[in-house]
């Protein structure tokens, strides 16, 4: 039974947005907004706002599928927010006494043939025409839905999945000779443009949800000063050389990423983390390359601190002591956490696409962090490479590496 006591009032945000949510919305709120709570209400309830304080359930009783990151998943993130709603894994306690099942992306296959669910789809991963929006078009077909995402789409073309759920469109090429307009280079196409935007808001408008709300909290973005050495960058940069293998450089993705490696393993960013470990004792750190795991494990025995970490290699928990540093790299952690025993991060390297750069500031910036003041740390060098990575967050945009200069080869 739902009662005051088991339900979690919601913030003036989340209870506006409740009012808006219908069957396949896109719930976007930043990072830290609350959509998981927002969702679950709106499972129980539907779109009453406020406090929840029935005694009965709203909605017809229908097992609940949560589609999320493995890390939420297994860190039980769901479950654990779950209990405020009654919803439990085991039927039996649920005031719904349906079943509760929370997996990952990557197990989406399992669910197609399900029927008469609610499913809710945690961060958006509909891009393109691959194994996962093929399973979500078929799930959507025959159950209710919502998706959750802090970024709906960058472009018009990351939104014809759900276009396509909607009825707006047949299917990927109804939706291309409608709206695409081609440039070629030879015998490649790109996308320069598309026809019909006031059609295409008016679609996004009808099925998204914002969640705007007011943080408590101010970000601070320092960038840390850091060395590189010049003569090696210089010899990746203007010689077009491999300063790893002796060989001349094979293109511009090669120099880009021989000339980070040089860059970001300078010694002078491992000084600069234990300089901000002694301002504060519990720091995340994010990164980019294996080699640059290397480096950061050994700041264990050269700080004598608590080191866990959330990769490709291990999956650890955010440590519980005093002092710790935890290594994260982007693309396994950068969203689907949080952490509120900690105000500060520092980002060892910078990633290239600022989805993920934005994504990781939100791991401590929730609503119930205690802290006021969040602390963000950049470690950046003078060379060139760090120089134009950092413009392109700075502003907003993705950095690629095709658009710095022509590459050519060593002499």
């Amino acid at each position: 039974m739902l009662t005051e006591g088991n339900l979690r009032e919601l913030f003036p945000h989340q209870a506006e947005a409740l009012q808006r949510i219908k069957n396949g919305s896109v719930v976007a709120g930043g990072v830290g907004s609350g959509k998981t709570s927002t969702a679950l209400a709106y499972f129980v309830q539907g779109p009453l706002g406020g406090v929840l304080d029935r005694t009965e359930p709203v909605r017809t009783p229908k097992k609940l599928i949560i589609i999320t990151t493995a890390k939420k998943r297994d860190e039980l993130d769901w479950e654990s927010e779950a209990l405020h709603f009654g919803i439990f894994r085991d039927p039996e306690l649920s005031y719904s006494r349906e079943e509760m099942i929370v997996d990952s992306w990557n197990n989406i296959k399992k669910y197609v043939n399900t029927e008469g669910a609610f499913f809710i789809f945690d961060e958006q991963r509909l891009v393109g025409s691959g194994v996962w929006v093929k399973a979500f078009l078929k799930i959507v077909k025959t159950n209710e839905w919502i998706l959750l995402t802090a970024t709906p789409a960058d472009t018009w073309m990351d939104y014809v999945p759900l276009f396509i759920a909607h009825g707006f469109y047949r299917n990927r090429t109804d939706f291309v000779e409608q709206h695409v307009i081609w440039t070629f280079h030879g015998k490649y196409r790109k996308i320069r443009g598309f026809y019909g935007a006031r059609y295409l808001r008016a679609y996004r408008d009808a099925i998204l949800v914002e969640m705007p709300f007011d943080r408590h909290t101010t970000r601070h973005v320092n960038t840390e000063p850091v060395e590189y050495d010049v003569e090696l960058f210089e010899q990746v940069w203007k010689r077009r050389w491999n300063v790893y293998t002796n060989e001349p450089l094979i293109d511009s993705a090669e120099m880009h990423r021989i000339g980070r490696q040089v860059v970001n393993s300078d010694p002078s960013r491992l000084d600069a983390i234990e300089k901000l470990g002694k301002r504060h004792p519990r720091l995340i750190i994010f990164y980019s390359f294996d080699y640059e795991l290397e480096a950061l494990r050994t700041l264990m025995t050269r700080m004598d601190i608590v080191v866990a970490e959330w990769n490709g290699h291990r999956h650890e928990p955010v440590p519980e002591t005093e002092r710790w540093l935890y290594l994260v790299q982007y693309q396994a952690g950068a969203e689907g956490w949080n952490c509120t025993t900690t105000d500060a991060i520092v980002f060892y390297s910078i990633p290239y696409s600022h989805k993920l750069y934005e994504q990781s500031q939100g791991r401590i910036d929730r609503l119930d962090t205690p802290y006021e003041d969040l602390w963000y740390y950049v470690l950046m060098s003078d060379a060139r490479i760090d120089k134009i990575i950092w413009r392109a967050l700075s502003q907003k945009k993705n950095f690629h590496e095709g658009r710095v200069e022509k590459f050519q080869p060593a002499a």
